[in-house]
């Protein structure tokens, strides 16, 4: 499981892709969201706003598990 740092209160889930090298740029979120198997705390989402906190889980099918931490 890979750690993410954030030092906002919250990161989109469009900006986290991004910064997980999962894509190349953010206006590639929607379309691999469309594609992709993306799992936030153990549930389905494809929305490239939802909110990440510290603490939530992402799993992204083809890119690997991730953890949102504090920087």
């Amino acid at each position: 499981m890979k750690s993410i740092g954030i030092s906002t209160e919250y990161i989109t889930l469009g900006q986290f892709l991004k910064l997980a090298d999962c894509i190349s740029t953010g206006g590639h979120a929607k379309f691999f969201l469309q594609e992709t198997k993306v799992l936030v705390n153990g549930e389905p989402d494809n929305r490239r706003g939802r909110k990440l906190v510290v603490g939530d889980q992402i799993e992204v099918e083809g890119c690997g598990t991730f953890i949102v931490s504090a920087r």
